[in-house]
């Protein structure tokens, strides 16, 4: 059943170069941020290749009681206007970034075969002392027929971790089916493609990303 706290945001600079790919980092940053001030849960899943450089797009999913006036403030056009860092001489100043709302009814947990998928535990490391964790309450879940694993540590609990890496493993096949449908240049995947540059809900300017 769909969380109605819970959504699930496509953050893509489209068909964009290395600029529009750096913008989605800067908008990453700027809802993170945002998301910690409402205290909303807040994660962002990149593809495995894309971690060690800008990502063209991410699928973040915000949790909390006000994940609805997050999500308004940001689906949409968001327009960075700067000097390309890449390209000095470049004409070019303005870069678009698109977010949107997946819109997904039911969590994708549900339509995984328990066969496909196997939960490993293991003692999660960290400092040593009272607050060390002795238990092996940190959780590796893999999807065999995809070779994707995710892992969770960030509770002391097993049963949360579970959840926790359940979610991430979710946000990871949305992600990469995504992808792959920009990647065959799919006519379903509009959402790499309606980038409304006319028309930003928001705007930001220079290296700092500043909001106008």
């Amino acid at each position: 059943m769909k969380n109605p706290n819970q959504l699930r945001l496509l953050v893509s600079g489209g068909d964009g170069p290395r600029e529009c790919r750096l913008a989605v980092s800067l908008v990453l940053a700027r809802m993170k941020v945002e998301a910690r001030s409402m205290n909303l849960s807040w994660s962002a899943t990149l593809a495995e290749q894309d971690r060690q450089k800008e990502p063209p797009s991410a699928l973040v999913t915000v949790t909390g009681a006000a994940a609805a006036i997050f999500a308004k403030n940001w689906i949409g056009t968001i327009q960075w206007t700067a000097q390309s860092p890449f390209r000095p001489h470049h004409k070019r100043r303005n870069w678009f970034v698109g977010v949107f709302d997946l819109g997904i009814e039911d969590t994708l947990a549900s339509r995984f075969d328990k066969k496909d998928l196997r939960f490993d535990t293991f003692r999660a490391g960290g400092p040593g002392g009272q607050h060390q964790n002795t238990t092996d309450s940190a959780v590796r879940l893999t999807h065999l027929p995809s070779g994707i694993s995710v892992a969770s540590k960030d509770e002391r609990s097993q049963h949360r971790n579970k959840h926790i890496a359940m979610e991430r493993l979710v946000a990871r096949m949305v992600l990469l089916q995504q992808q792959k449908q920009a990647d065959a240049g799919s006519d379903q995947n509009w959402h790499h493609r309606q980038l409304e540059r006319g028309n930003p809900i928001r705007r930001f300017r220079g290296a700092a990303f500043v909001e106008k």
